[in-house]
Formats: structure tokens, sequence, C-alpha cells
């Protein structure tokens, strides 16, 4: 059974700063594309950040500069550190992993459980 645990969300006030964690655990043989998408309410959710195994990464157009994305393969761990943070930042934030669990088979998406970042006055 694949896991993912988020961690790191919170209350912040504008222009804070916080950083989540996604800690993956479990059989798996190899990983893939790490990244984050957030949900705020009544919206879609949408890809924030993400990875590649080759460290190449991605951003939404409205956090470039603000966040950036890295992992720690050794802990199998995603973080996303948010600095400047803004109110339109609120949002439930989910981590996504691509794995594929055995050598033989194809690799699936995995998700976390979420995350509140609320960003208010």
């Amino acid at each position: 059974q694949v896991q993912l645990v988020e961690s790191g969300g919170g209350s912040v006030q504008p222009g804070g700063s916080l950083r989540l964690s996604c800690a993956v655990s479990g059989s798996i043989f190899r990983i893939y594309v790490m990244g984050w998408y957030r949900q705020a309410p009544g919206k879609e959710r949408e890809l924030v950040a993400s990875m590649t195994s080759d460290g190449t990464t991605n951003y939404e157009d409205s956090v470039k500069g603000r966040f950036t994305i890295s992992r720690d393969n050794a802990r199998k761990t995603v973080y996303l550190q948010m600095n400047s943070l803004k109110p339109e930042d609120t949002a439930v934030y989910y981590c996504n992993v691509k794995i594929q669990r055995l050598y033989w088979t194809y690799a699936n998406d995995y998700w976390g459980q979420g995350t509140q970042v609320t960003v208010s006055s």
C-alpha cells in the first residue's frame, strides 16, 4: 500500500511563509513526477508546481518567484516552500506523485489527503 502524508499547512498573514511536506511510504519501485495541486472553494483543482525525475520544474504563473518545489529522493519526500503568500493562495493543497510499484508494470498517480492553507489579515 502506498501512502502520502502531508503536513505544514496552517493560517498566516499576507506576506507570510509556509512549507508543505509530503512523505511517501509503501512498496515502491520508482518515483517519477512529484507535484502539488490546490483547490479553492468553488474552483477547479489546479497544478501549482511539479518536478520531474531529472529536476525539471513547472509552476503555475501566479506563484512563480514566490513558491519553490524541491524533493528529497532519499527520504521520498516532496516540499513546497511558499513565500510572500497572498489571500488568493488560500486553498486545500494536495500532494500528487506518479509511482511505479513494480518494474514490469505501469505508473499510477497517488494523492495526499490535503492540507489547508489560509492567508488572511
